[in-house]
């Protein structure tokens, strides 16, 4: 069973997404370096969340499966690593019931709670997979989503894997922070580096997946907002996405000063189950706290700015509490906005 994110409320699954915006430098490279026979056996995918990354993985992973001759006319011939979406390996992988292609992700526990980490059980799996005798007859590939969420164990399991790779394996993990991934891994994996998308590249793939005419206002307005992100475009227009953002905005701009009623009022709009309008709230917060990280004068008060990092580890932390165990939201939005009052003053 595949993870239940936040933002998989608003947004497909990448496993189900055949259509591909931006990234065309990124996706020839790919390309290039499978039509000439020189594909590593593992890829480090980095970049901000939502713009893309696991989307690029599935669609590296689908032309292999489906083209496991990269010396094929098929393949020499190709001028993107587009699949038909009538493909029996696209059907396979939306469906999840490819053998050639296994996927480690937070996934629901027995109890039907989301797991916070990818679990050493979940990696060990991998012994399994590539040593079916399957194996022989094409490529195995395997997409870590993302690699953030292994736990120390099933991190070290994954790297033992990567040091001995087995024939006609590949690789594909995916990070928001490739930098901070365990610099063994690093070493095993060639990097690539996807950045935000242009506003009119997100304003495309966010109504082709929403089904907008391309000069819808919403829309506009979410594509601007969205960072370079389509996943949180879309996150941004489900329910009233930008009214949370608008209003999580203003109570961010008043700190050190706190309205309560105003918290109130945003954590009532938040509901008892509502993961998309919490993942905005969460978000619009990191963006802010990340600006005020990159500014240039922060650099002159660091202690000022170790404690930013901290509170927004221990509210992110909270977030992801509040969201897997489905608690209560308005003691997360007071807390929250209590931690950052008190390191804004």
């Amino acid at each position: 069973m595949s993870k239940a994110t936040a933002e998989s409320d608003a947004v497909r699954h990448p496993r189900e997404t055949v259509t591909f915006h931006g990234h065309r430098e990124a996706e020839a490279l790919l390309l290039r370096t499978y039509q000439s026979h020189s594909m590593p056996h593992a890829w480090l995918i980095g970049g901000p969340s939502g713009i893309g990354k696991a989307t690029l993985a599935y669609r590296l992973a689908r032309f292999v499966l489906a083209h496991p001759d990269s010396g094929s006319p098929a393949v020499q011939n190709a001028a993107t690593l587009d699949i038909a979406p009538d493909h029996q390996v696209v059907r396979q992988v939306t469906s999840g019931s490819h053998g050639g292609l296994l996927t480690l992700e937070r996934v629901l526990n027995d109890k039907g709670v989301l797991n916070t980490v990818i679990t050493v059980d979940q990696v060990r799996r991998t012994t399994t997979f590539f040593g079916s005798t399957a194996a022989a007859q094409g490529w195995r590939v395997c997409i870590v989503d993302s690699v953030e969420e292994l736990n120390a164990n099933a991190a070290n399991a994954l790297l033992k894997v990567l040091e001995e790779p087995p024939p006609r394996s590949l690789f594909l993990l995916i990070s928001r922070a490739p930098s901070r991934v365990l610099a063994t891994i690093q070493s095993r994996c060639r990097k690539l580096l996807l950045r935000p998308l242009p506003v009119d590249e997100v304003a495309l793939a966010a109504a082709e997946a929403a089904e907008l005419p391309a000069g819808d206002a919403a829309l506009s307005e979410a594509a601007r907002a969205s960072e370079g992100s389509v996943a949180r475009a879309l996150t941004l227009l489900a329910g009233d996405g930008l009214g949370l953002r608008e209003r999580t905005a203003a109570l961010l701009e008043a700190l050190p000063r706190v309205d309560a009623n105003e918290l109130h009022t945003l954590a009532d709009a938040l509901g008892i189950s509502d993961r998309v309008a919490l993942a905005t709230v969460i978000d619009t917060i990191e963006r802010w706290v990340a600006e005020r990280l990159r500014q240039p004068d922060a650099a002159h008060d660091l202690p000022r700015l170790a404690r930013l990092a901290e509170v927004w580890e221990k509210i992110s932390r909270s977030a992801r509490e509040t969201e897997t165990f489905n608690l209560e939201r308005k003691p997360l939005v007071f807390a929250t906005f209590g931690l950052l009052a008190e390191v804004t003053r």
